[in-house]
């Protein structure tokens, strides 16, 4: 075996669950997750001083928008915060752009690095702390440890992966901008391209989840180690109101946790040299990395990701493998639909007896904002090492089904020396896709190709369309916001509905009428 093949060797986890006043900063957070996935590979915390390739994934609170404006102090440079705390002067130290894809991303990046000769012992980390940190700024607790110390003096980190905003300015306008409206846009389109009804759907969301509920209880860093029914799952209830249509509460991701995760990875001869045994290392497979015509209006439809088909494809096939040879499965499960289309793009049927999680998923183990697919991983390598030979997949998504990155994992050497494709090869295929034509500011009749309700804890809030115009040109709108327009929007299906198109009042929005 090539000497330079990387090889994971390391994974550690770490969920907080004491006082929110006592929490630990975000920098003893993603600390200790490094000294865990030491110990997990057998290490002391002293050998990270040695890491060479470090890559912190991005914390949420640094993805902008309000987020950006929480009043509490940070950390200029992550990656050379970290560094200097583990004693470690990294020739290669990034600090990743928002989106779930990025804890996977990292790993390919560090993987090919090792693989070239440039880099020996890489260390991808992350965490997430805005469950503390909104109790903190709730009941007015300090925050001592936070940010940088005043000897600090680090200039802006080096950032991996495409930092575009995730939605145009009028998609945003027009509410797009938040996960809660925009997920369930292309959960609606899955369900009508599909002829289901609205019950006989939300059934099969719940059969869908339910067994995520399952595993989550089971994982002792589960954010809710709770088993919950089909039923329990989709039932609106006053603890599980409706978020946006179709999904109740116990469907969205929970970005308000505590939890840390880090996964060490290095070439052979590095792993040898450090004296790691080889029943803990895990090899890298096959990966990819894309992502689809960038914003949501561009699409070519919202019930398929070309992105997540094209990115497993090129995996198996790095691997040299087949989708029935996969023994264990992570798909991104921020919502129903990103399984679902997931499962679809690699040719899964959803009762597939393998399941399709191995942490219990975002709603349950945790949706750690960019940093979830990092906790795969570190489970993954755990299931990997107890079943010698088996093979696992872990999916990555950021973003509104726009980023993707794929791993696929065993215990058993590769046979060919490790070579990522650039995925500039898979990004030509999606950027020369037909998509339709946009409108900016329709008139006129119009029907509806995708659409959702968005909820708050008062009730109805607002109804976002995506339809065409009588041209076939598509368009963003809002509809009006009577209870009548919205509640019927629930109780049958919107999809293919007509009706009129035109400007709001005030001129800043479009807004869709549906017909009686």
């Amino acid at each position: 075996m090539d000497s330079r093949t990387p090889v994971l060797i390391g994974a550690g986890q770490w969920t907080w669950r004491g006082d929110a006043a006592q929490s630990p900063s975000p920098l003893a957070m993603i600390e200790e997750a490094s000294n865990r996935a030491a110990a997990d590979a057998g290490l002391s915390g002293a050998a990270l001083s040695a890491v060479d390739a470090l890559a912190v994934v991005g914390f949420t609170v640094d993805a902008g928008g309000a987020l950006s404006k929480l009043p509490f102090p940070r950390l200029t440079n992550p990656p050379a915060s970290l560094a200097r705390r583990l004693g470690a002067d990294p020739r290669y130290a990034v600090y990743s752009h928002m989106g779930g894809n990025s804890p996977q991303q990292a790993i390919n990046t560090l993987a090919e690095r090792i693989a070239r000769g440039e880099s020996a012992f890489g260390l991808a980390v992350g965490a997430e702390f805005l469950g503390a940190l909104m109790k903190r700024l709730r009941i007015g607790a300090t925050f001592d440890g936070y940010g940088d110390p005043p000897s600090d003096d680090f200039g802006p980190p080096e950032r991996i992966g495409d930092g575009r905003p995730g939605v145009t300015p009028q998609e945003a306008a027009h509410g797009l901008g938040f996960p809660v409206n925009t997920y369930p846009l292309f959960e609606n389109a899955l369900r009508a391209r599909d002829g289901r009804t609205i019950d006989a759907h939300q059934r099969r969301l719940g059969k869908l989840f339910a067994p995520f509920t399952e595993v989550a209880a089971l994982n002792p860093h589960a954010w809710f180690p709770t088993a919950r029914s089909a039923e329990d799952i989709v039932s609106v209830t006053e603890t599980n109101r409706m978020i946006g249509f179709p999904y109740t509460k116990y469907l969205n991701a929970i970005m308000e946790v505590d939890q840390a995760a880090g996964v060490l990875i290095a070439s052979v001869e590095k792993a040898r040299e450090l004296g790691v045994p080889e029943d803990r290392w895990v090899y890298l497979h096959g990966c990819a990395d894309g992502h689809d015509l960038w914003y949501v209006s561009e699409r070519q439809d919202y019930h398929s990701s070309p992105a997540m088909r094209l990115t497993g494809e090129r995996a198996l096939a790095m691997a040299g493998k087949a989708i029935g040879e996969i023994d264990l499965f992570d798909l991104y499960s921020c919502f129903p639909v990103a399984v679902e289309i997931g499962a679809e793009s690699l040719g899964l049927a959803l009762d597939d007896p393998r399941g399709f999680t191995v942490t219990g998923g975002l709603p349950y183990a945790g949706g750690p904002g960019n940093n979830y697919a990092m906790h795969s991983l570190a489970v993954m390598i755990q299931r990997l090492r107890a079943r010698p030979g088996a093979f696992g997949m872990v999916t990555a998504n950021g973003w509104f089904l726009t980023k993707q990155s794929v791993g696929i994992y065993s215990t058993t050497p590769p046979d060919a020396p490790f070579e990522r494709q650039p995925p500039s090869i898979i990004q030509a295929q999606i950027d020369a896709l037909p998509h339709p034509q946009l409108i900016e500011r329709p008139e006129g009749r119009a029907v509806i190709e995708t659409y959702t309700v968005a909820h708050d804890r008062t009730g109805y809030r607002l109804g976002i369309v995506i339809g065409r115009d009588a041209a076939g040109r598509r368009f963003v709108a809002n509809t009006p916001s009577d209870v009548e327009t919205l509640a019927d929007l629930e109780s049958r299906e919107g999809v293919g509905r007509t009706g009129s198109v035109a400007r709001s009042a005030d001129d800043r929005l479009n807004l869709f009428t549906p017909d009686p």
